[in-house]
């Protein structure tokens, strides 16, 4: 049974009446920059058991009328061709993703603002791609001294060079596939340009994380420095709203860093600043819908875990250095938990150990019920695990042969004898496939297909770096998988 810790429906409802009023007070034109996930926010559901991963685009879709979308990417991450761990594929593929989404929930893109630009080569591309693709696109390049620089800045050469966004809508929402997008710039921006047309304008932000009235080493918190310890990203008592109102807020060290900067830049543009510190920014509700602490605490207990094992094969990778890791370590200290915590990891490695320390995968389903998978002459660990949690979802006896040798060694015959592949065992896409074939024929193999959807949210370890082929489809099907950092085999090259 899954646990609820999160009321996603009066998030939606109170993030709404927020947002409306800040537009209110502003004087009926709001640049509300959107940290995080917009689109597809897994961190979250993880972390709030609840959260639905879309509850932002169902909170605008209720107000779509007054929305419109700019979409802002970095020329950097174009050209350095920067990957979104979470679905897998380049920032600049997924602006297009984005689009889509947004046109299929009802929301107007307005337009994408390429960041940072020094005519890259590869940005320059993508500027034109989308351009022959219909989609209005503005360049904004670096500005010099940003944004310590308040007088060159706002001036007409600073502010004043970058291409005005032409927006129609009285909420313009900001957003980005990543972090280091330049979506503040391209807002304050654009109060610059509103305000030299005489148009009243004004700017907001909604940070999912930190949860600015939680504690502030409370694991949810903790969770969100986890995510972000290749940022260093700090969570700090915010001590511009402790001065001004008597009250403690949490935020995170950039905004405090750069509030007094933030602060000129309004007061130059707009003769005052609306804001007494950078947690008066946000329109973040979340901390008002959580409905089960205690849940809310393990989720984000688990969801530090799982970084921490993502850090470390990143590592593996050579993506992140020490540093980061030590981070993480750190943060599980506060939250007085070890690796020792994710159930799955002694399953795992207690299942390799019993099968002469060959890989093994541990899946817990929503009932606590954990099932292992081990490496045999026809399937992966990661493949024989699920094949054996489908299998303990249809309630079959362990010993019920759901796909039958004959159907697997034909497939096992074209990977080795005619594709070259040297493992000749399936992964998780080639048993999914095999199985659905069975089910066309067999009962029981239809019942256990039937199961999958109940994987969702399912936790799972590997005692090995798994294949990226098995690591998608793990994703693909909502389950939250782990590695140990070390590889299957000692050759220095892993597909």
């Amino acid at each position: 049974m899954i646990r609820i810790g999160f009321d996603n429906d009066e998030y939606i409802r109170k993030q709404s009446e927020q947002i409306a009023e800040r537009i209110s007070d502003f004087g009926g034109k709001l640049y509300l920059e959107f940290g995080g996930k917009l689109f597809d926010d897994y961190h979250a559901s993880r972390v709030l058991p609840g959260f639905k991963p879309d509850s932002k685009l169902q909170m605008l879709k209720n107000i779509a009328n007054d929305v419109e979308i700019v979409i802002v990417i970095s020329s950097c991450d174009i050209e350095n061709m920067k990957i979104r761990r979470d679905i897998g594929i380049s920032y600049d593929n997924d602006v297009l993703r984005l689009i889509d989404a947004f046109r299929e929930f009802g929301l107007y893109v307005g337009s994408v603002v390429i960041s940072k630009y020094n005519d890259q080569p590869a940005a320059l591309k993508f500027k034109e791609r989308l351009e022959s693709l219909g989609i209005k696109t503005y360049i904004h390049r670096p500005i010099a001294g940003y944004p310590y620089d308040v007088e060159h800045i706002v001036s007409p050469e600073g502010f004043g060079k970058n291409e005005y966004i032409e927006t129609e809508r009285p909420l313009v929402v900001v957003t980005a596939p990543g972090p280091g997008s330049g979506k503040m710039a391209t807002c304050l921006s654009q109060l610059y340009h509103e305000n030299e047309r005489g148009i009243k304008a004004g700017y907001a932000k909604f940070e999912t994380f930190p949860i600015w009235n939680i504690p502030l080493k409370h694991p949810l918190n903790l969770a969100y420095e986890a995510a972000t310890a290749d940022l260093d990203d700090v969570n700090m008592i915010d001590p511009y709203h402790l001065e001004a109102y008597g009250k403690t807020a949490v935020n995170y060290n950039r905004d405090v860093e750069v509030f007094p900067v933030l602060n000129a830049i309004f007061e130059r543009i707009k003769g005052e600043s609306p804001y007494k510190s950078p947690t008066d920014m946000g329109v973040n509700m979340v901390g008002n819908c959580i409905v089960d602490d205690e849940v809310v605490r393990e989720a984000s207990n688990q969801e530090i875990i799982r970084r921490y094992f993502a850090a470390l094969c990143d590592q593996r990778y050579g993506k992140v250095k020490p540093e980061v890791i030590e981070k993480i370590e750190v943060l599980m200290n506060q939250a007085k938990i070890s690796s020792d915590d994710r159930k799955t990891v002694k399953q795992a490695i207690n299942r390799s150990i019993e099968t002469n320390n060959q890989p093994a995968v541990a899946i817990e389903l929503h009932d606590g019920t954990i099932v292992t998978g081990k490496t045999t002459r026809l399937l992966g660990a990661a493949s024989a695990a699920l094949l054996n949690a489908v299998k303990s979802l249809a309630k079959l006896p362990k010993e019920t042969m759901m796909i039958a040798p004959e159907t697997i060694e034909p497939i096992q015959s074209l990977k080795v004898n005619t594709l070259g592949n040297h493992n000749p065992r399936l992964h998780t896409d080639e048993a999914l496939i095999a199985l659905a074939i069975s089910a066309s024929t067999s009962d029981v193999a239809k019942l256990a297909m039937e199961q999958l959807e109940k994987l969702r949210g399912c936790q799972a370890h590997s005692t090995v770096i798994l294949s990226p082929v098995d690591v998608d489809v793990y994703r693909k099907l909502g389950i939250e998988l782990t590695c140990e950092p070390q590889y299957n085999t000692k050759k220095l090259y892993h597909k």
